[in-house]
């Protein structure tokens, strides 16, 4: 019966590496959304606005429109109408 512990350091190495791989990658991406980001905002879009809507695209539309109702019923509440 094989020790499900133990573990070859090449096939430790090999998980290791990836995973270094992956995070180098994901910089990576996050660099290039970063400036994506810097680009549209020299256009002239608000870049807070636009990641708003990338998670908005994100959701369901219910879930997007039982959360505006929500809202909508709390300003009203609060006299920001």
């Amino acid at each position: 019966m094989s020790d499900p512990y133990n573990v070859t350091a090449d096939e430790l190495r090999q998980f290791i590496e990836r995973f270094e791989q992956l995070d180098a990658e994901k910089k990576d991406v996050a660099e290039q959304q970063k400036e994506l980001m810097a680009e549209a905002k020299g256009r002239g879009y608000d870049t807070k606005v636009l990641r708003k809507v990338v998670a908005l695209r994100k959701r369901k539309p219910d879930e997007i429109a039982e959360e505006e109702a929500v809202l909508e019923m709390y300003k009203q509440a609060l006299g920001m109408n």
